[in-house]
């Protein structure tokens, strides 16, 4: 009876030799230009500059909505990623990026313009919110990104009735895990990838200052191969 018991209480897969099976990842496959253009067009305007920030500079959705007028330097050309607005237990909190890692990015001419025609369109509004935790330390930030009612955008009301009416707008079968908003951060990824910018970069740009080893690993796929650039490098000299 002793033996059985062992038998039972001992699970032979937890030794070391055992090997657990790998699930491999699945590849990146970002959106074309075209997609994103007739997505941009195809979503309410109040929130057709969400489109803009994810595509052009790589935000996430909370990063988009908790984008401030104060955050974008259009004399530096950088864009300054220091908070997002979140739920927590069903109530719209300000934080700090996804694991706490501000950064800047650089900001191209065209999503400049582009923030400013939105201002131009939709004020910035002043909103505070706790920091963090529903009862944390109210911050307050003057919103590039709100809704009809002048509060902060919520991701559930902007995923049901903005992302995905702009997705079945735009045409095509959706798909979940493949457009949803975060096909804007890999559609931006690609971009600077195909255009030459190194990992690092790229990195800095989308996480901040961290190591750039999950960057590679999930785009890596995306890099030109080595072979197209030694080709371009032999014939911009004997060419």
């Amino acid at each position: 009876m002793a033996q059985q018991m062992a038998r039972i209480k001992k699970n032979p897969c937890n030794a070391s030799s055992v090997q657990k099976p790998q699930i491999p990842a699945k590849k990146v496959v970002p959106w074309p230009a075209e997609r994103v253009h007739v997505v941009r067009e195809a979503t309410n305007p109040r929130y057709r500059l969400t489109v803009v920030l994810g595509a052009g500079l790589g935000l996430r959705q909370g990063e988009a909505f908790g984008l401030a007028v104060d955050d974008v330097d259009f004399d530096d050309a950088t864009v300054h990623v220091v908070r997002q607005v979140k739920l927590v237990s069903g109530k719209p909190c300000f934080g700090p990026p996804k694991g706490g890692k501000t950064r800047d990015v650089p900001l191209p001419a065209s999503v400049a313009a582009a923030i400013r025609d939105h201002i131009a369109a939709y004020p910035p509004v002043t909103i505070t919110l706790p920091w963090q935790k529903p009862d944390g330390e109210p911050r307050t930030a003057r919103l590039l990104v709100t809704s009809r009612e002048h509060s902060a955008a919520w991701r559930p009301v902007y995923n049901q009735w903005t992302w995905i009416t702009a997705l079945k707008k735009a045409g095509g079968e959706r798909q979940a895990r493949v457009d949803g908003f975060h096909a804007l951060r890999h559609f931006y990824a690609s971009t600077l990838l195909d255009a030459g910018e190194t990992v690092t970069a790229l990195s800095s740009y989308l996480v901040g200052h961290a190591d750039p080893g999950f960057t590679l690993k999930v785009y890596t796929h995306l890099m030109p191969s080595s072979k197209q650039h030694t080709r371009l490098a032999v014939d911009s000299i004997l060419g």
